[in-house]
């Protein structure tokens, strides 16, 4: 039986491709800071938990090394967890940005440092990375948030490169605005911004629909059983990705009005 590890499994992406997985008979270990949360997760779907702060490298190669050491094998990690952090620049403290540089990059960091050297040995596996259509397009009111996922982006495509040649794979995730708590839960824990509280509704006004978090579930199953680079949803946000290769002076100016349409 394939073994899983789904850091941020509490809810939102990381609770659907849990399900997801699990359905598919992939015995998975959902990771999470949210106790009460991922134990309903784990208990709902028959899945184990795991109490984890992915900003804890020592706790995540713990974790990675405990999943090994039990079931001789660890063969898909998703680095999903991640904070949403929005706000004008100008109102955005270092606090906001050290935060989502903590959780959005070395969380990732973290997870990829301590499943890869396993995977290595094992001769297989697959690393998936949660990153966002920000990591793609330009994505103003949220610069911190854009920066790490535009990080993790990078990150993703050029350890692919390099870990192919072992067996291993790399996949990353880009999806546009979902349905998700993480709208209803902007800089946790931050100084307040003018967008914090509202992120939802702006998400609504910028793109007019959220993305179904089960859809996108299927979508990052299906990219990772067919081994994709990136797997970016829905089929709007691979339209403005592709528009932003081709016309990137263009994507900065529509992504300028959309800044009109958020306030």
């Amino acid at each position: 039986m394939k073994r899983a590890i789904v850091t941020g499994g509490a809810s939102g992406i990381g609770r659907a491709v849990a399900r997801e997985l699990a359905h598919r008979g992939v015995a998975v270990t959902v990771a999470d800071l949210d106790e009460t949360s991922g134990k309903a997760v784990a208990a709902e779907f028959g899945l184990d938990f795991a109490l984890l702060d992915v900003t804890d490298a020592a706790a995540v190669a713990a974790l990675v090394r405990s999943v090994k050491d039990e079931h001789g094998r660890l063969d898909l990690m998703f680095n999903n967890a991640g904070i949403a952090i929005g706000g004008t620049t100008e109102e955005l403290t270092l606090d906001h940005w050290n935060r989502a540089i903590e959780v959005n990059l070395r969380g990732v960091v973290h997870g990829v440092h301590a499943a890869y050297p396993v995977m290595l040995a094992q001769g297989h596996g697959h690393i998936v990375n949660t990153a966002s259509l920000a990591g793609l397009v330009p994505a103003p009111l949220m610069l911190p948030y854009t920066t790490t996922k535009h990080a993790v982006v990078g990150l993703s495509l050029a350890l692919r490169a390099e870990a192919a040649a072992h067996g291993v794979r790399v996949s990353v995730v880009c999806p546009g605005f979902t349905d998700t708590p993480l709208l209803d839960h902007a800089n946790p824990g931050l100084p307040a911004t003018s967008l914090g509280s509202n992120a939802r509704s702006a998400a609504v006004r910028a793109t007019g629909r959220l993305y179904p978090v089960d859809d996108l579930a299927g979508d990052i199953i299906r990219g990772v059983a067919r081994n994709k680079a990136l797997i970016v949803a829905p089929a709007v946000g691979r339209a403005a990705w592709r528009g932003a290769r081709l016309w990137p002076a263009a994507a900065v100016r529509v992504a300028g009005l959309a800044i009109g349409r958020i306030r």
